[in-house]
């Protein structure tokens, strides 16, 4: 049986980035680097030096994930179309962690080859699982996050709670603090995943926020601009017309071209508010009296950049199309006014070919009286030659006979080739 090329790799699409079994205590450090395509191909390259230098197989070409055991601490690699992220684990303490306890995971890593990892950082996150359901440290335990900011909420239907306040520590690192009560490894796995995605897209997302806010005003110069250029059409003259369209084509261009260049990252910021909701709603969190959750906050701190980005992304499309229609409706307009002129242009024409018509009649009588003038003179001498062998004995007599004749042939044989001649050109 015949499979198809694809098969394999789309049956495998559903097994991508899976998760794996977690078991708290667990200290995590989560890097997202913001790379190009070049970047890419500089990370996939930095990992293969990583594990040639512990004496590990290297994977597959076409690999975009991979998970590795190198005895003290754990690494997983994803390779994502605008990002690679780096997942560092090692196994935690008992206790509850102090603050410079959440970079346990990177006390191990060989810190040259950490430091020159490819692209550019776009998010460093600590992440400690604990397992405990101890709540009498909640004092202590809020003291090492900023009040204003905090977020507290029970998630996988109360099975585990979060502490964080995406606040970005001196280090440079976010910190989140998960402790476990009642959850399989597999489930941790996945919680703490999607947690991490959590935080990962919300900064892919913002990533259109700046572009938006570049773009607002070079779209109400745009917007005055077309609505000035809407003014002068209505009130333009025809001579006018051909600057107004040359005005409104450079104007379309600019429009389209910021349009071109700005658009997907408009797109790709959505997908990730998108992805952003939807792992909220995976980890199925409960808010706790007193806090505010992951879903509360996300949604008053994203709300308006969200806001800000389809905004900025439906005028560019709604400016796009009024361009397009002013457009149209001033080349129509301008076709129309040729039109106009190309027919006053015919009608002229035609009334000069009128003219050149009853001119060549005219000329034609004159070309008439001239020929049969001219065979009337020959005739004569002829009529005189004959005289002169006794044939006839008037010569004026036989000429003034013969002229209506010549005069009716030569105006027939005229007619006839101008007839046709127009018989031809129709």
């Amino acid at each position: 049986m015949k499979e198809h090329v694809l098969r394999r790799a789309l049956h495998n699409e559903v097994h991508a980035r899976p998760p794996e079994p977690m078991r708290a205590p667990l200290a995590i450090t989560h890097v997202v680097m913001l790379a190009d395509a070049s970047a890419r191909e500089a990370s996939r390259e930095h990992l293969l030096a990583l594990l040639r230098d512990h004496h590990l197989p290297v994977p597959d070409a076409q690999a975009n994930h991979l998970r590795i055991d190198l005895g003290r601490w754990r690494l997983r690699w994803e390779l994502h179309t605008e990002f690679v992220t780096w997942t560092f684990m090692v196994d935690g303490t008992a206790g509850l962690p102090k603050q410079e306890d959440y970079g346990l995971a990177l006390h191990a890593i060989p810190q040259q080859w950490l430091e020159a990892l490819p692209g550019e950082c776009l998010s460093r996150i600590h992440l400690w699982a604990k397992q405990t359901d101890n709540l009498a440290d909640r004092e202590e335990l809020h003291q090492q996050f900023r009040e204003d900011s905090l977020v507290v909420c029970q998630l996988a239907e109360g099975s585990a709670t979060l502490h964080t306040d995406f606040q970005i520590d001196p280090n440079g690192f976010s910190r989140m603090l998960l402790r476990v009560a009642q959850l399989s490894q597999r489930r941790l796995g996945r919680l703490v995943q999607r947690l991490l995605e959590i935080e990962t897209y919300r900064m892919m997302a913002l990533l259109g926020l700046p572009v938006a806010r570049t773009a607002a005003p070079a779209l109400a110069q745009a917007e005055q601009e077309l609505a000035d250029l809407a003014q002068a059409i209505r009130s333009a003259h025809h001579d006018e017309e051909a600057d107004l369209l040359e005005r409104l084509t450079r104007l379309a261009g600019q429009v389209e071209g910021q349009y071109a260049s700005q658009h997907s990252r408009f797109s790709a910021s959505k997908a990730y508010f998108e992805l952003v909701d939807r792992r909220i709603q995976d980890i199925r969190e409960t808010r706790l009296p007193g806090f505010q959750s992951i879903g509360e906050f996300m949604d008053r701190r994203l709300s308006p950049a969200r806001s800000t980005c389809d905004w900025v992304a439906k005028r560019q499309t709604a400016l796009s199309e009024r361009v397009s229609r002013m457009s149209n409706l001033l080349r129509t307009r301008v076709d129309f006014q040729q039109e106009q002129s190309s027919q006053a242009l015919l009608t002229a024409m035609n009334q000069r070919q009128g003219m050149q018509l009853k001119l060549q009649t005219t000329v034609e009588g004159l070309s008439v009286a001239a020929i049969t003038y001219y065979i009337a003179g020959l005739m004569h001498y002829v009529a005189e030659g004959l005289q002169a062998k006794g044939w006839i004995n008037d010569p004026s007599f036989v000429t003034a006979m013969a002229v209506p004749v010549i005069a009716l042939v030569v105006w027939r044989i005229t007619r006839h080739l101008h007839f046709k001649v127009l018989r031809t050109d129709t």
